[in-house]
């Protein structure tokens, strides 16, 4: 079981992950229609999809200013913590992006049972992605990356 763990860490692209659980909430809130909701979950619903794409870009903006790698994939190759700008506040904020734009597809179908998707999203994203990027850059930063992951929160 620890093999097939390890073999799914930094395997699978957060993004297609976030896509398949919003088709795996769509799937189990029975395939509702996309229209015909009340326009007012259309506010909260865009607000959460806006604020997720918000935090991911600033995350992405923020790996670019410091000339770091964004690729999930390569968490080895980081060349510094960043520490700065939304860094300052998680120190994943590309995949809570995703979580928020998930959270506005929750509310927008509109069903309890979405909200699974939401909680599959993390919890995979924090098991095969995160706490495998931590013990990386726990590694090769040491302190500095310990200092850090006391100061910031792990999502929110």
């Amino acid at each position: 079981m620890k093999r097939l763990a390890a073999a799914l860490e930094h395997t699978v692209p957060p993004p297609l992950i976030g896509a398949l659980c919003a088709i795996l909430m769509w799937l189990i809130c029975g395939m509702p229609p996309l229209t015909g909701r009340p326009p007012l979950l259309l506010i909260p619903a865009l607000a959460l999809v806006v604020l997720g794409l918000t935090v991911d870009a600033a995350g992405v903006l923020s790996f670019r200013r410091a000339r770091t790698t964004v690729n999930p994939f390569a968490p080895e190759r980081t060349v510094n913590i960043v520490s700065s700008g939304i860094y300052r506040l998680s120190r994943n904020p590309m995949y809570l992006g995703m979580a928020c734009i998930l959270t506005g597809w929750a509310v927008w179908l509109w069903q309890v049972q979405a909200v699974l998707g939401v909680v599959l999203f993390v919890a995979w994203i924090t098991r095969f992605q995160i706490i495998p990027e931590e013990r990386i850059l726990t590694q090769k930063f040491g302190t500095e990356y310990r200092q850090y992951r006391q100061r910031v929160r792990r999502w929110v």
